[in-house]
């Protein structure tokens, strides 16, 4: 695997630094030492409740545990214990008595918790208040990175809050967002790596700090959620399935409208558009940008922005942030109307801020347009598209770039009929991703690189994230891996497409060393072609060389990202299951 011979460039997926490892074990020590202070110097114990709020799920086979605790199953027991701290009032009749009840506590606190933070940052760090910066005008770096994965943060813990008010809403509606608010931390870490020899070593530490205590508690409160509600998880745990689908909604979702249905299926010259960008002058705006903006003002904050994107190069950087929602970006073809940026790694950008167009709005969707980061092989990480949208719809695009080309963040995410072009790590996230009748098409690497197609990075058992890909064309110009296992639970499946001869009989690449951890879950089902033999594969403990239809099942557009739910009202075509 190619290195870079500086930090700053360095792969944000490589392993971590002795630094960063000394920072961890201080934090751990300092919150450890925070939480037995607090239980020591506590005048009255915890009140019995607790006990009853045990997890009632234990690995089979395992010893019993005399450990009753609530925190007994969360990740980060140290963070769990002081939110039981917060708790012992003298008011027994306002503490949670039952696993729902204090998870919907740890929420709130947690909530509260990411308000302070993205509060004491911006302060801090940019001299203004949260409610005081534009998202949209930050200029580019770690900082700016962490301050708009906050901002999505927030807004995903709001949606946990808010669901009781909403009928709709679905168990995996909530485990979505918790996750995203998960990944939200670990991304903008990352970032900070990135970037940690241009920050003041003490702005790092605090923001790590920060960051990091956030992370511990909405992984707690993940994990109390999956717990609770009996969601399948490929934790150790051993959860059982949720049983109770009783309150998905198989109609039109309410949040889309009667006139925004079939959107996907309609011709240019049907959809109404709110602006129309042309780079000779002949629509209403010259740069999509500012389209953007004027349609996001003019709409305030509802229905559908649609955006007409006419034929022609636009050489820009597209950001559009949580708060706007529901933008459809239409061209008029691949090839035809094509968005170019050239920000890269190489040149000082986080791989988060080097994006073309970069996306956190839930609702996205573009068509018939081609996407394009111009840096090179030799620029190393250079995103062309990043999606941290929920329920977005990539449809007749284009995704052109080398290392890390598209980043799908966090979410639910649908791509058909795409052509995407890559070398390494081109296809990347933690979103629970379906591509669909794709073309996936690996370029010669640069000097020393592999090309890897997939690095999918899921941190935790109790996240619904992953990548599937179903249907599709994977085609290389030289010696080309299906994926390396970019954290812990990486999580990737190809299933019923056709694999070149390109494809390394091992399939798999390690990311360090000569093996993976048995908590990763890759598989294939059903592929065809020179390169989907799988006698020459890895044998890992978590690679799965012929998946069972059932366990394929799982992957698939209803199962995995309940498409549909949401995807019929687009007009986008999908296979809901197998099929066959």
């Amino acid at each position: 695997m190619y290195t870079m011979p500086k930090f700053f460039h360095a792969n944000p997926r490589d392993k971590k630094t002795s630094f960063m490892a000394a920072l961890s074990m201080l934090l751990i020590i300092k919150i450890l030492c925070l939480a037995n202070f607090a239980e020591a110097t506590t005048s009255k114990p915890l009140p019995s409740q607790f006990a009853k709020l045990s997890r009632s799920t234990t690995t089979p086979g395992a010893p019993s545990s005399t450990d009753t605790s609530p925190c007994k199953g969360t990740p980060y027991k140290a963070a769990c214990q002081s939110l039981l701290l917060t708790l012992n009032t003298n008011n027994n009749d306002d503490l949670p008595k039952t696993p729902k009840e204090l998870f919907d506590y740890s929420v709130h606190f947690t909530s509260s918790q990411a308000h302070s933070a993205i509060d004491q940052l911006a302060t801090t760090f940019l001299g203004q208040t949260y409610q005081e910066i534009d998202m949209t005008r930050l200029p580019g770096s770690g900082m700016r990175d962490c301050m708009e994965l906050l901002d999505d943060t927030l807004d995903q813990l709001s949606n946990v809050i808010n669901r009781k008010n909403d009928p709709t809403h679905t168990h995996n509606d909530v485990q979505t967002w918790l996750s995203a608010a998960v990944t939200n931390q670990e991304t903008c870490k990352e970032s900070l790596l990135e970037n940690v020899k241009k920050n003041h070593l003490e702005k790092f530490d605090v923001i790590d700090s920060t960051v990091k205590n956030l992370s511990q508690f909405i992984s707690n409160s993940l994990a109390l959620y999956v717990s609770s509600y009996g969601l399948p998880s490929t934790s150790p745990r051993g959860r059982k399935l949720l049983t109770d689908q009783s309150n998905i909604i198989n109609d039109f979702p309410s949040w889309l409208s009667l006139s925004e249905r079939k959107l996907l299926e309609a011709s240019v010259g049907e959809i109404e558009a709110h602006a129309v960008v042309a780079r000779d002058g002949s629509g209403t705006h010259t740069t999509i940008a500012e389209a953007i903006r004027q349609v996001a003002a003019s709409l305030d904050g509802g229905g559908r922005n649609v955006i007409y994107i006419k034929a022609g190069t636009y050489k820009e950087n597209l950001n559009i942030p949580s708060k706007q929602k529901d933008v459809l970006l239409y061209g008029d073809g691949k090839g035809k109307t094509v968005i170019v940026g050239s920000k890269n790694a190489a040149d000082g950008s986080t791989t988060y801020d080097s994006a073309t167009v970069g996306v956190m709005g839930d609702g996205f969707i573009a068509k018939d347009i081609t996407f394009v980061n111009s840096a090179g092989p030799s620029k190393h990480q250079a995103v062309a598209l990043r999606v941290g949208s929920d329920r977005a719809v990539i449809f007749g695009c284009s995704i052109d770039g080398y290392q890390d080309t598209l980043y799908t963040l966090s979410k639910r995410q649908f791509y058909r009929e795409t052509d995407i072009y890559g070398t390494v790590d081109f296809i990347f996230g933690n979103s629970a991703v379906v591509f669909q009748n794709c073309n996936i098409f690996a370029r010669n690497p640069g000097t020393g690189q592999k090309n890897f197609v997939t690095a999918q990075g899921r941190t935790s058992p109790d996240q619904n994230t992953g990548i599937s890909i179903q249907n599709c064309q994977i085609e290389a110009q030289s010696v080309t891996y299906l994926g390396r296992p970019w954290k812990q639970y990486s999580r990737t499946v190809v299933m019923q497409s056709s694999l070149d001869g390109s494809i390394d009989p091992a399939g798999w690449f390690p990311w360090a060393g000569g093996s993976s951890p048995s908590s990763i879950y890759y598989g294939e089902y059903m592929n065809s072609g020179p390169g989907s033999s799988t006698s020459g594969r890895v044998n890992w403990p978590g690679y799965h060389s012929s998946l069972t239809s059932t366990e394929a099942e799982k992957f698939t557009v209803g199962s995995f990202i309940s498409g549909n739910v949401w995807l019929p009202p687009t007009g986008v075509a999908f296979d809901s299951g197998l099929g066959g």
